[in-house]
């Protein structure tokens, strides 16, 4: 699951940590002062894909976290869910270059 490469330093163990699926829906809405259903919600929409349990259950990782807490900053701003989905793919984008 790692994606250590030669030359990589201890980076990789952040980001490993920053992608590790731990928070059930109720610590990641609190964490990112949301409702649970909220973060429901987004899933449904595709804003956010956290992981799942073999039970389906979803596990939010620190990632998903701070990607729920831009959602909500977006959405403060008077942005619509569709905005929100296009800025956010748009940012992908820019990182991925």
């Amino acid at each position: 699951m790692s994606r250590r490469r030669a030359g990589q330093g201890l980076g990789h163990l952040a980001e490993d940590a920053a992608e590790r699926a731990v928070y059930v829906v109720s610590v990641a809405a609190e964490l990112a002062g949301m409702h649970p259903q909220t973060l429901r919600q987004y899933d449904r929409l595709g804003l956010v894909s956290p992981a799942r349990t073999r039970g389906r259950g979803r596990r939010y990782s620190h990632r998903d976290v701070e990607r729920l807490r831009r959602i909500q900053s977006l959405s403060q701003e008077g942005i619509n869910l569709e905005g929100i989905r296009r800025i956010l793919d748009l940012e992908a984008r820019v990182e991925e270059l």
